[in-house]
């Protein structure tokens, strides 16, 4: 199935906070959200539950759960245990509200950055501490520090939220490392939470792993949280599950709160149910963004040639160094006032990652040009102006 991006002129009348939270000359390259339009059959379930005044609270789930259960075997060959499956409102939401089962203010929990960014700030409203146990790099491939993160461990980590697949980097870790990782964290007493919400997203050179499938190990610690949001755009109707695979985890579910369930969205819930069903469309968002992952390299090659950019092997998210430029303490701030082109900026993800942006690239390709165009011509104003 083919998949096009939204025009410009139909994009800027969306109120999301990509489309919404930037003056309306700039172009909003931020915020992991697809301009592509949803999937025919999720917008006919919502029409549907519109059309029949079907807004109340949530109910009965097991067409969601059930459909999750095929995805992921069909696509992964990772057998879940439906009754292990329990819905929350977010990614977020889901991971707090676990490891408040576990944590008391104070304690220590590890992240490997550069990191989704509101990793942060699930641990400060926590009221907890970053232990960061930095991803090895060299040049622009990262992967899991395995010493730092077992030094880590040492220091009494209690959980370590994994970012799997890796966002901003878009590497996806192996089933090596996440072997590895399991038993390092059994050994030590560690709860894992596996974030796997770019999941569906690994382009075809890379093999996803989800952590609960490595070992008895990684069941015994490991807490899944995910969700349809970033795959099929679908962040805004707020529903994502926790899944755990283990006697041990399934206890801490036991401790959650009733209302955690009933605050994700029926609307939520159903488009969900059927987007695990949506693989074609799926299939050719990924055929889409593969031609805009290529395309964005040969646009830096052209217009910022001293860029480093590694074509990622998952998702939407482009991570670029732009330190050869020597544009300041915040690279994404120059762009946006002199190229007025707004990027996530690197400060954000992690300590040492202050020249770098994220960009967006879920949308078409004519904008992913206008946008590196737009940096080019920022960077060009800096230079100028020095």
């Amino acid at each position: 199935m083919k998949v096009d991006g939204v025009p410009l002129e139909v994009l800027r009348t969306r109120t999301s906070e990509k489309w919404s939270g930037f003056d309306a000359d700039v172009l909003p390259m931020p915020v992991a959200e697809m301009d592509f339009e949803l999937a025919t059959p999720i917008r006919e379930v919502l029409l549907n539950l519109v059309n029949n005044s079907d807004t109340g609270y949530m109910g009965n789930t097991d067409h969601l759960t059930q459909n999750f259960a095929k995805f992921a075997e069909d696509r992964w060959g990772w057998t879940i245990d439906q009754k292990q499956l329990f819905l929350c409102t977010d990614v977020g939401v889901g991971s707090i509200e676990m490891a408040r089962t576990i944590v008391q203010p104070g304690d220590l929990i590890m992240v490997n950055s550069p990191v989704y960014l509101n990793m942060y700030n699930w641990i400060k409203e926590l009221h907890c501490q970053v232990l960061d146990a930095p991803m090895r790099k060299e040049g622009m491939e990262y992967a899991l520090d395995l010493a730092a993160i077992e030094a880590g461990y040492k220091e009494g980590v209690k959980i370590h939220f994994l970012c799997n697949p890796q966002n901003p980097t878009g590497s996806v870790h192996t089933f090596a490392e996440l072997e590895a990782l399991a038993a390092l964290a059994k050994h030590y007493g560690v709860y894992v939470f596996s974030d796997e919400i770019h999941a569906p997203l690994v382009f075809d050179e890379s093999e996803f792993v989800p952590f609960l499938s490595v070992s008895d190990e990684a069941r015994e610690i490991g807490v899944c949280v995910t969700a349809a949001s970033k795959a099929w755009n679908l962040a805004g109707l707020k529903c994502a599950f926790i899944i755990t695979a283990s006697d041990r985890t399934l206890a801490l579910t036991k401790k959650l709160s009733h209302s955690v369930r009933f605050r994700a969205s029926l609307f939520g819930a159903h488009a969900t149910a059927k987007a695990f069903e949506c693989t074609e469309w799926l299939d050719g968002v990924m055929d889409l963004l593969d031609g805009n992952r290529q395309l964005i390299k040969r646009e830096l090659e052209e217009k910022l040639p001293l860029a480093n950019y590694r074509i990622p092997n998952c998702s939407y998210l482009a991570w670029i160094d732009l330190s050869a430029y020597e544009l300041g303490s915040n690279p994404s701030e120059v762009a946006l006032e002199k190229g007025r082109v707004a990027f996530t900026p690197g400060h954000l993800f992690g300590h040492g990652c202050e020249q770098y942006i994220r960009l967006n690239f879920a949308t078409s390709p004519e904008l992913i040009v206008e946008g590196i165009t737009r940096l080019a011509t920022a960077v060009e104003k800096a230079k100028s102006a020095s």
